[in-house]
This record gives structure tokens, sequence and C-alpha cells, in this order.
């Protein structure tokens, strides 16, 4: 199965809202949620619970938090970038982290965007909309010539 969005976040009340706004906006058809770092690298790399999907159904784009148990945020990014068959794949930061550091780390290893999740209900709402409608509806993703063959 293909999934639109990977959303890498352990906050319920963020994944509830950005779900719901992603699936009212009809911005997303497929969407799977990890609650922890190691468990988006398993879905990303097929291991685990994940070992039967195909590489090759690659996210559209992964919405990824920064603190996250088990992996962090950081870690995740680190290892899709570095992986040919996975690098291509966009990335969006989507975090509550206000640190400086955190937005140079991500860029510096590779992030597409860094998104800093609005307190606001009303806002975070709206960032999640914008969000999704570029990197779903205008961005066209990567053709699989962009990744690595699997292996």
């Amino acid at each position: 199965m293909n999934v639109d969005v990977l959303l890498v976040d352990d906050n319920a009340a963020d994944v509830e809202l950005t779900l719901h706004v992603l699936r009212r906006n009809h911005l997303a058809n497929s969407i799977h949620v990890a609650e922890d770092g190691k468990e988006a690298l398993d879905f990303i790399f097929c291991r685990g619970a994940y070992r039967d999907r195909s590489i090759t159904q690659r996210p559209n784009v992964v919405l990824l938090d920064l603190k996250l148990p088990k992996v962090d945020g950081l870690d995740v990014l680190r290892a899709i970038r570095a992986d040919e068959r996975t690098k291509a794949i966009p990335v969006v930061i989507l975090t509550s982290s206000k640190e400086q550091r955190d937005l140079v780390e991500g860029y510096k290893l590779g992030s597409n965007a860094f998104i800093q999740k609005p307190v606001d209900y009303q806002q975070f709402q709206t960032a999640i909309n914008q969000m999704g409608l570029f990197w779903l509806v205008v961005n066209e993703p990567p053709p699989p010539e962009a990744f690595a063959a699997a292996s």
C-alpha cells in the first residue's frame, strides 16, 4: 500500500489535529503514524512489523518531530539521508522546538523544510493545511529514478 504521508510524532493531540486537517481538506489519502523514531525507521526501511512492505513504497513526504522516544528525530533524518534508497524522500521537520541548533542541524542533515508547531489551535490548522497543500498537491514527488535500486 502506498502512503502519502508518514507522520512521526509522539504527541497524541498533535497527531490527531494533523490527521484531522489533512483528511478534512482531502490532502492525503493514506497516512501512516509512527509514534517514535524506531518505528519510523522500521517503516521506512521495512524492518520488524513492516518487513513485508517494499522499500519502493515510499511516502510522498515524512512529517518528522524532533523530540521522539527511542530514536531522536535528527537521527531518523540522518538515517534517511544516509541511504541511497531513501535519501530523496522529502522530510519536513514539524516540531515544537524553538532551539536554533535544531533548525540549523535539521537543515545541515538535509531537511526539506522546518515548521515550528504553532501553539494556537487555529494557527496550527493553518500551518498544516498550507504545508499539506504544498507537499501533497503542488510539489511533484521524486520519481523512482531519484532513488538507488532497492536490494
